[in-house]
């Protein structure tokens, strides 16, 4: 296949595997200048399969600099209202969102602490009903990602500059099964196995985990009626969507205050612009109370304290070692690929999804089941191949489920 035949196929790809766009149906395509060329292709796409209305809304990394560096911290707690609106007439509407991703890893290195904390704050609680659409696939929603020249040159600085977008091009056309045979087909097997592992582990129905790794000496326990999923996803409409795309996950929900030991991170997270690295979580009764990182520590301490579930964790997911992601030794500083090469957990709200019925429920209900809510839903590597998990069944009985960052059944 030619470059452009792949470009083609990656577009379809997003509009028909990945938010299943529906006839007559508004999506709504947030992205950044360095994808324009792309993201006019994904456009062309989704009005060929029916799309009823298509927007656009472009950030820029120059301008988002330029905002951090000169605005206030006064004016940063002023979110505006349109972007809000906007999201709960996109819900209304019984619309699609698509995310097309190419953030500089370092975009707001050096920025003010407190202004990207604050920013996180106030969006959080300005998008809740966005956020909670999301979280229980209300609406079909899917992240993908396109190279931009920072994130290649930090993927790639041992290579040619001239090379670098060439070769994250194509790491990523790798990623998502573009280039032998179908892309659509080969998602659909893809996440028939994913659902397959998922059902074994949901006929399980373990009631804790135990995690072992060097750094990591792990121990959570799982509400009775948890759920694992997948990348495959489904609105109350029916309408099936791949969430992220890559995805060789499958994950499910902790006990809120079912966690306890130390875990180690295996790979960087980049949140808000900005690199976290080699850095360690202490729960107790599944609050973290002990943080520290030796690179970003002031956004790491920002982050789990934006508000009272982001001390806990909301997500449990399994990604064996030598996954297709893992298997390239590729560090992407982008969570969407680095989580899909890595066991991973996740700070913050889980999903309702998860829980037999969550779907259904508010926000006090989940809380009274021991489920976690919050602003913040940031995933983090933990993951490798030094890495052993055991699950524990109902009777007591404690099986393995990975050995060596491999499924052991």
């Amino acid at each position: 296949m030619t470059f452009e035949e792949k470009l083609a196929e990656f577009a379809e790809l997003a509009v028909k595997v990945g938010v299943n766009i529906q006839k007559g149906q508004t999506l709504l395509i947030n992205t950044s200048t360095d994808t324009l060329e792309f993201t006019r292709l994904v456009v062309k796409k989704a009005y060929e399969a029916g799309a009823g209305r298509v927007q656009v809304n472009l950030t820029d990394a120059v301008f988002e600099r330029a905002f951090y560096e000169n605005t206030t911290v006064e004016e940063i707690e002023k979110f505006p209202k349109w972007i809000a609106s906007q999201r709960d007439e996109l819900i209304e509407r019984g619309g699609a969102l698509l995310w097309i991703d190419a953030a500089d890893p370092d975009l707001l290195a050096g920025i003010d602490i407190e202004k990207i904390a604050t920013q996180q704050k106030v969006a959080g609680k300005a998008l809740e009903n966005y956020r909670k659409a999301v979280m229980n696939d209300d609406i079909a929603w899917s992240i993908i990602a396109v190279p931009s020249s920072k994130w290649a040159a930090k993927v790639f600085p041992n290579l040619p500059e001239e090379e670098q977008v060439d070769a994250l091009w194509d790491a990523i056309f790798n990623t998502v099964r573009i280039g032998e045979g179908s892309a659509v087909e080969n998602w659909h097997a893809h996440v028939e196995s994913l659902e397959a592992r998922a059902a074994q582990l949901n006929a399980k129905k373990y009631k804790k985990l135990y995690y072992k790794a060097p750094g990591t000496d792990l121990t959570i326990e799982l509400p009775e009626k948890h759920l694992w999923l997948t990348g495959g996803s489904k609105t109350p409409a029916g309408t099936t969507f791949i969430a992220n795309m890559p995805t060789e996950e499958v994950y499910t929900m902790p006990a809120k205050y079912g966690v306890n030991g130390v875990v180690q991170n295996t790979k960087p997270l980049v949140f808000k612009g900005n690199v976290i690295d080699r850095f360690s979580l202490t729960f107790e009764k599944g609050k973290i109370i002990k943080a520290h990182a030796e690179v970003g520590n002031e956004l790491l301490q920002q982050l789990i304290n934006a508000d009272e579930g982001s001390s806990y964790l909301g997500e449990v997911a399994l990604v064996p070692h030598e996954s297709p992601i893992s298997a390239s030794n590729i560090l992407y500083y982008n969570t969407l690929f680095d989580e899909n090469a890595s066991n991973h957990l996740a700070i913050g709200e889980a999903y309702p999804t998860c829980y037999e019925g969550g779907r259904e429920l508010q926000q006090g209900q989940l809380e009274s089941l021991g489920i976690n809510t919050s602003i913040t839903h940031e995933d983090f590597m933990i993951g490798s191949g030094e890495m052993d998990i055991d699950g524990e069944l109902a009777d007591g009985t404690i099986q393995p489920i990975f050995r060596n960052g491999s499924w052991a059944f």
